[in-house]
């Protein structure tokens, strides 16, 4: 793929992960080399990739995730709701709620789940510039994405079960001075017809020097 076909191609997947296809370790930390080479605030580097494939460290999580999803799909943000009124994206926005309802489901099953995580330095997170914090993962945690499309294998931004961080930071031993950033589950992917999505016109989102 150009550059451009990966970047335009890279969607979240969830109903074509393919749960009983094992990933093999090394080709995660593959894709992990290459999310190292992402930028971070002032190259500080204080990311931690917490990768699970333990079976019942899975479901745990898949678990939270499910319960922490039953809540946002009766809330007025859930994605199949969204835009209800508009016939140009009310299908679109109800198979997203449909692939997302399936992936809240099937997480634990899904062969990895990869967490991204950041050093904070203390167990409370800053009161100020939270986007420097995040923006040193955020970055490497899409390059993670963008290389496991390269090779073959899915994966979707979740943060759902953040809800629960406290409970999967004890289930996994992670200290609490490091915080995380988000949910990959990865698994190959099944078929191969991804394309570019259908987005806002960029005139509509595009300001100049001013609003």
């Amino acid at each position: 793929m150009t550059p451009d076909e990966l970047l335009t191609t890279t969607r979240s997947v969830r109903k074509r992960l393919d749960l009983n296809r094992p990933v093999p370790l090394e080709l995660i930390k593959e894709c992990l080399e290459i999310a190292l080479q992402a930028p971070s605030g002032s190259n500080r580097q204080g990311w931690h990739f917490m990768v699970v494939t333990d079976a019942e460290e899975r479901a745990a999580i898949g678990e939270y995730y499910r319960r922490s999803f039953a809540d946002y799909a009766k809330s007025r943000g859930f994605a199949g709701a969204l835009h209800a009124d508009d016939p140009n994206r009310a299908a679109v926005q109800q198979r997203v709620g449909d692939s997302a309802s399936y992936l809240g489901e099937v997480m634990g099953q899904v062969p990895v789940l990869l967490i991204p995580c950041i050093e904070t330095g203390s167990a409370e997170l800053p009161a100020e510039n939270q986007s420097g914090l995040w923006g040193s993962v955020l970055p490497a945690a899409w390059s993670y994405m963008l290389a496991a499309r390269a090779r073959g294998l899915g994966s979707a931004w979740t943060t759902l079960h953040l809800s629960f961080e406290r409970e999967v930071a004890e289930l996994l031993g992670i200290p609490e001075t490091v915080r995380q950033a988000a949910l990959l589950p990865t698994a190959y992917f099944t078929g191969e017809t991804f394309k570019p999505a259908a987005r806002q016109p960029l005139s509509e989102v595009l300001h100049v020097n001013r609003w």
